[in-house]
């Protein structure tokens, strides 16, 4: 995990690999960011004269290398585009600045150290930066060559392992506490990042509790798991349907922080579905190679409790993480096949690539037991979804306007698009079935509307409930671009954990 400090010292004196600054897209050309000053007056104010020179124009994560200039102890200055200048007071946003911290590191990999002389005006600013250094100097290198060693095998390049932001306060208060929130918020997101990532021979249901257990054990969070007996002696026909067909048996993880100040309390409920061939509904060739990624529902959930554990946030936290592996043997739920799920409920299967529906409705009438003040439920659940917003952008649906809001509002502040959709009730007519209470397909048309639906289904009387389609965003399978890499992104981490913070501020709800 790369390092993060704060100084106020001169960037000229200050041994490191690289100094970064910020240019952003003038009418006339590049425009030196506030920040980088005095590395433009060591330049003689030239800097953006030379950066245009070079090709250089601004644009968003757009990044440059140029000797230092005579008498700094780094010997490269790395210019990053911020974007357009901003039209007003020349305050760049938080996810302008995350994305170009990010660019950057990424761009120094390899590096021991790199000064980020990048506009701060405020500890806010000093926390975003050091988000996007930490989520973009991510690699995950485990199974290269010399990926013990924290190198890639195919570069040898180890990602930056430290990040000064010159202009931050290191002895203020609100600076030190921005800080720590990043870094302990970052660690987790690329730790979801990591299990995202793993080989689904290496990441099992089994294997995935056990990450959570020993996490658990290391930041005071209770952790309770049920195995495919105890799954089986409670009545979860969901989780136990999508798992029949797997020699890895399913889990149902309960992770439990408590604070003793909490008036409130959440529930998270996540998707972990370690690996999806679409059981006996085989998903067609081309559709497979990335199903490892299908669990990063759980893996946001995971990463997002333990956070709030980290982070000491004066709100109760459950997460619970529905784990099974869907694949296709002479034991696997067949389409036609009825499943009482652990409500009561009947469910016939008409497709078992809608997989992981049945799991959360388990997992959701499960939380709903517990009488939460809120829960919110985080999945890859529909290839509809992605064709609707695309690759960058989640869905948020909800049985409640407001809430629905409330998380898109927080989604934004944090940096992750997101978008609000509805869930029309005369979806529901097609999920009707003649042999059970519903069917785990509806219209085609208007798929992820129709999942959440289903999953409005399972969600307790009364208890308000949002639920999070990251299907899109999740897995980034084009190249990096700001502070998100290639794989897994960990979507949806950052906006669990600003839910957490406002409910414990008493701001959501």
């Amino acid at each position: 995990m790369t390092a993060l400090t704060l100084s106020t010292a001169a960037a000229s004196g200050l041994r490191a690999d690289a100094i970064v600054v910020g240019v952003a897209k003038g009418a006339k050309g590049p425009v030196v960011a506030p920040g980088a000053e005095a590395v433009d007056k060591a330049y003689d104010g030239a800097l953006a004269g030379i950066l245009e020179t070079l090709g250089a124009s601004g644009g968003e994560g757009e990044v440059t290398k140029l000797p230092a200039p005579t008498g700094f102890k780094a010997p490269v200055v790395v210019a990053v585009g911020l974007g357009a200048v901003p039209e007003k007071d020349d305050t760049f946003s938080a996810e302008a600045l995350r994305r170009a911290a990010g660019a950057a590191a990424r761009a120094l990999a390899g590096a021991k150290k790199a000064v980020f002389a990048l506009p701060i005006t405020d500890a806010a600013d000093a926390g975003v930066l050091a988000e996007g250094a930490a989520l973009g100097a991510y690699a995950f290198d485990a199974y290269k060559e010399n990926g013990k060693n924290g190198k890639d095998a195919k570069n040898g390049k180890a990602p930056l392992a430290e990040v000064t932001l010159l202009g931050g306060k290191p002895r203020d208060a609100a600076y030190k506490a921005a800080l720590a929130r990043a870094t302990a918020v970052t660690e987790e997101l690329n730790r979801a990042r990591d299990l995202i990532n793993t080989p689904p021979n290496d990441l099992y249901p089994e294997a995935f509790a056990a990450v959570a257990t020993a996490a658990g054990k290391e930041h005071g969070i209770k952790v309770q798991v049920l195995d495919e007996k105890a799954l089986a002696k409670g009545g979860y026909g969901g989780i136990l349907g999508v798992g029949a067909g797997s020699a890895a048996a399913p889990r149902l993880v309960k992770l439990s922080y408590t604070s003793p100040k909490a008036t409130k309390h959440l529930a998270f409920v996540g998707k972990g579905i370690t690996y999806d061939s679409g059981g006996i509904s085989l998903k067609p060739a081309g559709h497979n190679e990335t199903m490892k990624c299908d669990m990063s529902g759980a893996a946001a959930v995971f990463a997002a409790v333990v956070a709030a554990a980290r982070l000491g946030l004066e709100v109760n936290v459950t997460g619970w993480l529905a784990l099974a592996e869907n694949m296709p043997s002479g034991s696997a739920t067949r389409p036609g096949d009825v499943l009482r799920m652990y409500s009561g409920k009947t469910v016939e299967v008409l497709n078992t690539d809608a997989e992981g529906r049945l799991v959360l409705a388990d997992a959701l009438w499960k939380a709903s037991e517990e009488k939460p003040d809120a829960i919110i439920d985080v999945a890859t659940l529909t290839g509809a979804m992605v064709l609707a917003l695309g690759n960058r952008t989640f869905g948020v649906m909800a049985n409640d306007d407001a809430f629905r809001t409330a998380i898109v509002e927080a989604a934004d502040e944090v940096g992750e698009e997101s978008w609000p959709m509805p869930l029309p009730e005369h979806l529901r007519k097609g999920m009707d079935s003649p042999t059970a209470d519903i069917a785990n397909m509806g219209e085609r048309m208007g798929g992820g509307l129709v999942a959440g639906l289903f999953l409005k289904e399972f969600v307790g009387e009364g208890i308000t409930w949002a639920h999070l389609d990251i299907a899109g965003p999740a897995f980034n399978e084009s190249g990096p671009f700001g502070y998100t890499p290639k794989g897994g992104t960990g979507s949806a981490v950052r906006t669990l954990v600003r839910l957490a913070e406002l409910t414990a501020a008493g701001d959501l709800g």
